[in-house]
């Protein structure tokens, strides 16, 4: 055994590549342990030519090697030639399989059976060789691999690649960076935003799907790989596609096993956990130090000021401030409680309950995208209907919901606690003013950092999703029902993420769970004669499946989403007791059910005398659903009995939107007399707001979904819009009026211009932008479609309202 060391760095990336080259700079005697035959495995393993980014721009670097951004093989380049020159202490296959001993003396045994002793040990060993299996059928088939080492080895391939984080993207890129390779490549996004990953790559994704070069399949996950196809779950039910090769970029986990054995703990039992670490890196375990990915830090930059750091620590630099510190503490200046960012950042961490579980390390990443704020009482944070999704915590004081006249409804949020999360959810508007009753701290988080958040620490997602739970099932049952008496039922919560098309549960199963619709719709089918009819439609901020709880528990109805949609399954016997405990909220479940009950009987009934109309409105039903009105909230139909095709409705619209109509009334899809036009249809949860840069669309307090005049033209919304219903057009020239068309004949006339006319008449280049409808908000008198149609064959309708099987009785199917 040889001599001790002061410090034994475990792992050559970039966070023990930077702390060996400190120790040797500082004259400390050191040895840098490698597994493989060269440095930096993690860089090595990248794609080859990847340009390798150095963010955040505005992290000063710490270090004794050079980094800037540039290519892969260029920076290994420099590193092996800096090492050398440093005379940094390498041992390459040096794989450490054991570390035991105390702080002072630790015993490191290799797989060769060596060992070697050192006072402190710095684990910089990363993630990379533990990733996050495809767990679906066909997960272990030998087309499934987890790395890409070079992009040129594939040719004229169908490749999918599944993961929304920056190795996903620059996979998908690397692969389709070269139209003579031939390759079809695809990539796969769970969700709708692309948290995880830099803006950088983000735009070059959407640039590349623009040229057809990428594919990218949002709100999607494999169901199960075959040979030569992947089989999807996708926004609109399950889709086949052609799949010569997977390749799983979904994030790895720390090799918890090793590192427990090591004597250190985790924040917590979750797969994704990290190590529990001081301020100075120590873990639980003193004199054993963690750095770069293990310690939630991802990024090379931060990976290389910890491996700096931690060896000023361990040389006793007990006061070093980390590189971050100016950038927090310019967030903290302003605020009239005056705390070190070392006290800001332990006291929201010890005061908001989502945060709680974050490592100090993790709070400070996190803060460089968060704000603090202080409100005074009576404050106003935000106000009812203004934009926004960012979350906010409250760290100290409590807020409140007012009336208009200012007097409390009696909501109120204390210290701890969220709010915002409507507005994370939904992408909706803020549904309600809120207001500081105390002198209040709150930390504003933005979307894509509590999203991101939310991926990387488990705790946090369920925190998050208790308390949104929590609130929308009060404002949904209300009766005098308090956040203590759904505890039961909370704690028997669960979220689902349902395909379109999948049955929550079918008729003549037992089961008595209770489900509430959190996001999408729902449809509710009954089978008489053999054959499924369509009952009525549910959207979100309903419940189904309580008629069982008071019977023999055998399903009565079908219950099927419309569209992909989120519910919770809450445990039915937990629900039954809160019926009971709460005999208004009883009352009012009994009566729905009373009703629900009389409609299924109604049918019956009446199944051989109106046979014929019953099957007709279950096919236009779902032909409705079936082309997205499911996941509407305001939907433009026209009855083909009653239109004579004069077009008024598209002309009405140009001239109501400065020339440019926002429907197309021959576009679209028809059954029977029932026609969907190309139209917005203001979905519950909008798909063109998933990918906005400038945030330029939003919902108007009448559920309108429309975009302002920040839009960049950047054409994310088109792509992400499935009905085809935005544009990108340049702003028109100013029409003469239709008097001044009607008597002089000067002008193109009502509707849209046509293209001549416009090119002719326009002055200067005018940058595109996305147009759509916007339900004519700020005119008087409501859609113009409607108001200018003379037969009355276009009609605006909440789908709630016409999916109902009782219109049966009216004749109006």
């Amino acid at each position: 055994m040889s001599d001790i060391f002061r410090i034994a760095i475990v792992g050559s990336g970039p966070a023990g590549l930077s702390a060996a080259a400190h120790a040797a700079k500082l004259g400390i005697s050191h040895i840098l342990l490698e597994k493989t035959d060269h440095l930096s495995d993690t860089i090595y393993k990248y794609q080859k030519g990847k340009h390798v980014m150095a963010t955040p721009n505005q992290l000063v670097l710490r270090a004794d090697i050079d980094f800037d951004a540039g290519k892969r093989e260029t920076i290994l380049g420099i590193w092996d030639t800096q090492t050398a020159e440093q005379k940094i202490n390498v041992r390459l296959n040096g794989e450490v399989k054991a570390i035991e001993g105390e702080k002072g003396n630790f015993t490191i045994t290799l797989t060769d059976k060596s060992q070697i002793r050192a006072e402190n040990v710095i684990l910089a060993i990363g993630t990379q060789g533990n990733p996050n299996l495809v767990r679906c059928p066909g997960g272990d088939m030998d087309h499934v691999q987890y790395q890409l080492d070079d992009p040129g080895e594939y040719v004229d391939e169908h490749i999918t690649v599944i993961g929304s984080g920056d190795a996903g993207i620059e996979n998908a890129l690397g692969l389709a960076a070269d139209a003579a390779q031939g390759n079809v490549v695809t990539i796969l996004n769970r969700g709708t935003d692309f948290s995880k990953a830099k803006g950088a790559n983000v735009k070059l994704l959407m640039a590349a799907a623009d040229e057809g070069r990428v594919n990218v399949m949002t709100e999607t996950s494999p169901n199960r790989i075959e040979r030569g196809f992947l089989v999807l779950d996708t926004r609109d039910g399950e889709a086949k596609i052609a799949c010569d090769r997977v390749i799983a970029r979904m994030g790895s986990a720390a090799p918890r096993k090793f590192i427990e054995s090591c004597g250190i703990q985790f924040t917590s039992e979750d797969r994704e956990a990290f190590p529990k670490l001081s301020p100075s890196f120590e873990t639980t375990n003193a004199g054993i130090f963690v750095i770069g990915a293990l310690a939630g830090y991802p990024l090379i930059k931060h990976c290389m000021n910890q491996g700096y750091d931690a060896v000023e620590f361990i040389n006793g630099n007990t006061g070093l401030k980390p590189a971050d510190e100016p950038i927090l503490a310019a967030k903290f200046a302003n605020l009239p409680i005056k705390k070190s960012v070392d006290e800001w950042l332990e006291f929201i961490r010890n005061n908001v309950l989502i945060l709680s579980d974050l490592s100090p390390l993790q709070m400070r990443e996190f803060m460089l995208d968060s704000e603090v704020r202080f409100y005074k009482t009576n404050d106003i944070v935000f106000e009812k209907n203004a934009p926004g999704s960012s979350l906010f915590g409250i760290a100290q004081g409590k807020v409140d919901i007012p009336l208009p006249d200012g007097r409390s409804t009696g909501i109120v949020i204390p210290g701890g606690s969220i709010f915002g999360e409507v507005g994370l959810v939904s992408g909706r508007r803020r549904g309600s003013t809120i207001r500081a009753i105390a002198d209040t701290v709150v930390v504003e988080i933005p979307r894509n950092a509590i999203l991101k958040l939310m991926g990387s620490v488990p705790a946090v997602k369920r925190a998050v999703t208790r308390i949104s739970t929590e609130r929308q099932l009060l404002q949904m049952f209300q009766s005098g029902i308090t956040p203590s008496d759904l505890a039961e039922v909370l704690e028997t919560a669960e979220i689902q993420s349902v395909r379109a098309g999948q049955a929550i549960f079918k008729q003549g199963e037992p089961g008595d769970d209770v489900f509430v619709i959190r996001s999408g719709s729902m449809v509710v089918e009954k089978t008489i004669g053999g054959k499924p009819v369509f009952l009525s439609y549910l959207p979100a901020g309903n419940y189904v499946g309580e008629l069982e709880l008071f019977d023999n528990g055998i399903r009565k109805q079908t219950v099927r989403a419309a569209v992909k949609s989120e519910v919770i399954k809450l445990n039915g016997q937990a629900f039954r007791r809160l019926l009971e405990k709460k005999p208004d909220f009883g009352t009012k479940a009994r009566n729905a059910m009373g009703e629900r009950i009389d409609l299924a009987s109604y049918i019956e009934a009446k199944k051989d005398s109106f046979s014929s109309v019953v099957d007709m409105y279950s096919n236009v039903a779902n032909f409705l659903v079936d082309n997205g009105v499911g996941e509407a909230t305001d939907v433009l139909l026209i009855d083909e009995n009653l239109c004579v095709g004069c077009d008024n409705c598209e002309k009405a619209c140009a001239d109501s939107h400065d020339g440019i109509s926002r429907l197309d009334r021959e576009a679209g899809r028809t059954f029977a007399h029932l026609h969907v036009p190309t139209s917005c249809r203001h979905c519950e949860n909008p798909h063109c707001m998933a990918d906005c840069p400038p945030t330029a669309i939003h919902r108007g307090q009448d559920g309108e979904v429309y975009i302002d005049e920040t839009c960049i033209g950047c054409g994310n919304c088109q792509r992400n819009c499935p009905y085809g219903v935005i544009r990108m057009e340049k702003e028109p020239p100013k029409k003469p009026s239709l008097w001044t068309w009607f008597l002089f004949g000067k002008g193109p006339g009502p509707g849209e211009p046509s293209h001549e006319w416009a090119y002719k008449n326009a002055k200067g280049e005018k940058a595109k932008r996305a147009v759509k409808c916007d339900m004519c908000s700020g005119i008087e008198g409501g859609p113009s479609c409607v108001r200018a149609c003379p037969t009355g064959a276009a009609i605006r309708v909440a789908p709630e309202e016409f999916l109902t099987v009782a219109r049966l009785e009216r004749g109006e199917a």
